[in-house]
């Protein structure tokens, strides 16, 4: 990144010793990345970290989840996330537009807010698929699920395809509920470790695409 090349080149001018630092990552997300009805060491940003960290990455992350939030939230609140401190941003949002039959114009036209403040402030950004469920139709389904891959390839951003490819991997949607809670929306803490497991490589992309 811009701000880490030019900290090494003040710290060459100074006659100091430039050393790798810890890689700060803000995960910008709703209920699933907030750990919503889990105990907070279950949630999806505490296994993340656990899991990076098993890995031998250097990575601090911040938890940016809040409950309900729709992408126009991310979007209002995305400034005073991407603090100085921040290298790169997992983007998570999008549930909460399905449940309420946000129009996927809107749900882009915020998504891309979120991806031009993050490009603005020269931090990365893996970008988090969520595709429509087929009872919205189907132009509705085409229009929302092509909204990440669109954005992603555009800004060429960091890109995982879904955020619950790792509840279906085996292609079964059934298996999936044993993954999650009573409410059939959020992962259960085996299914946070699945998901995890999963989007953890991007994860790994993402931060060594900050330290760069």
């Amino acid at each position: 990144m811009l701000r880490k090349a030019l900290m090494s080149m003040l710290f060459a001018c100074c006659g100091f010793a430039a050393t790798a630092e810890q890689v700060v990552i803000a995960a910008l997300g709703d209920s699933l990345t907030q750990g919503y009805g889990l105990p907070e060491q279950d949630g999806f940003v505490p296994q993340l970290d656990r899991w990076l960290r098993a890995q031998g990455a250097d990575v601090r992350l911040i938890n940016a989840g809040v409950s309900g939030d729709t992408t126009a939230g991310g979007a209002a609140r995305v400034d005073w996330t991407l603090t100085p401190e921040v290298d790169g941003m997992i983007v998570a949002l999008g549930g909460n537009d399905l449940l309420r039959g946000i129009d996927p114009a809107v749900s882009r036209a915020n998504l891309e807010t979120i991806v031009k403040a993050a490009g603005a402030a020269d931090v990365d950004i893996l970008l988090v698929g969520m595709q429509a469920p087929g009872n919205y139709g189907a132009d509705y389904k085409q229009a929302f699920d092509a909204i990440y891959p669109d954005l992603a390839g555009q800004y060429e951003t960091g890109y995982a395809p879904s955020f619950f490819s790792g509840l279906t991997a085996e292609g079964d949607p059934d298996a999936a509920r044993q993954f999650m809670q009573t409410d059939g929306i959020h992962p259960n803490a085996d299914g946070v470790a699945l998901i995890v497991e999963n989007l953890g490589p991007h994860v790994l992309e993402l931060i060594a695409a900050a330290q760069q």
